[in-house]
């Protein structure tokens, strides 16, 4: 699909990863528009944009005109608004969680009923059963149709994104909605927030914290993968899948929790002793995507090594955080969004 003259809408277009979207975005389609309630996302990421011509609106897509608003002459729709957040928040909120359930439903019928043309959906890592993925030493490389059945994903947040990935290869089917959906391995990156692991390892390096809190045993194995490589993933989704095939979009590069803040104390120069917290909010022992299938539908493969992409992210923090600030709230900010 050639993206050019295409109007396109991004949801949750003033998050982490919706912004670094919507970057890469302007300047390669027709008219961009960005829908946000700005309950984690931040305008601030979007105003040089905004100023160039993105349009953005601030509304709920749970109201069923706002969603209806929102696709209005739209061609394709990239859907990444949710409730969402790192491991202690999909653990500690799975009510909050459940409402994308509502969400995506209403976003999907509204882009039918308004004939956009496709629909490209954010899912996750967390569609996985939690049954395979219990053995760090298992060398487990996860396939997609390693989502079952059987069926067992992770908290009511990876069971909203499987039921939306399966909803909308039901309108791909029955309503002919072209679709694809892209399941986000462990993200992190510039603008990326403490609730999620990689950057509370920085935020406690950065504010010195002794000792150096780690949630689990540290041997939870993860892909953690660069968000720029995730949003080029997302683009390609759309030019090149239709019929809501879902792919994986991760690296295939096996961290432990340990090691990556090894690596975070090395290059920060933070020298304190690691305290394990193994009663704390940890997630899948080993969780890491094979991305065959995107390099072979859409010729993608990550291009950021962990180690770079970490190295990025951490002269990001230092050179934008306030030690003061991050440290009265990091605490409050590792279970909410």
């Amino acid at each position: 699909m050639d993206l050019s003259n295409k109007r396109v809408l991004v949801t949750g277009g003033a998050s982490f990863i919706g912004s670094h979207l919507v970057e890469r975005l302007v300047g390669r389609v027709a008219s961009l528009r960005v829908v946000d309630n700005l309950s984690s996302g931040r305008l601030v990421y979007l105003e040089p944009l905004v100023a160039d011509g993105v349009e953005f609106s601030q509304g709920d897509l749970l109201d069923q005109d706002t969603a209806r608003k929102a696709v209005e002459g739209v061609d394709i729709v990239f859907h990444l608004a949710a409730d969402h957040g790192g491991r202690g928040y999909v653990d500690l909120h799975q009510a909050a969680c459940a409402s994308n359930l509502a969400l995506d439903g209403i976003l999907f019928d509204a882009a039918s009923r308004a004939g956009v043309e496709k629909v490209v959906y954010a899912s996750s890592g967390c569609v996985y059963p939690n049954f395979r993925s219990q053995d760090p030493d298992e060398i487990l490389y996860l396939t997609e149709e390693l989502a079952g059945p059987p069926f067992d994903a992770d908290n009511m947040y990876g069971w909203a994104k499987l039921m939306a990935e399966m909803t909308l290869q039901a309108f791909a089917r029955e309503r002919d909605l072209k679709a694809a959906s892209c399941r986000y391995f462990t993200v992190y990156g510039e603008r990326g927030k403490e609730d999620h692991a990689v950057i509370a390892m920085i935020a406690r390096a950065f504010i010195k914290q002794d000792p150096f809190v780690v949630w689990g045993d540290g041997q939870q194995i993860r892909n953690w993968t660069y968000v720029g490589d995730i949003a080029d993933g997302t683009i390609a989704a759309s030019e090149h899948i239709d019929d809501g095939t879902a792919v994986n979009l991760g690296t295939m590069e096996r961290t432990t929790v340990i090691d990556a803040v090894h690596e975070v104390m090395a290059y920060t120069g933070h020298e304190a002793p690691i305290e394990l917290h193994p009663e704390m909010p940890t997630g899948p022992m080993n969780r890491v995507a094979d991305n065959s299938l995107a390099g072979s539908l859409m010729d993608w493969e990550p291009q950021v090594p962990f180690v770079k992409g970490l190295q990025q992210t951490i002269d990001w923090y230092f050179a934008t955080k306030d030690r003061d600030a991050v440290a009265s709230t990091l605490e409050a900010s590792l279970t909410e969004r």
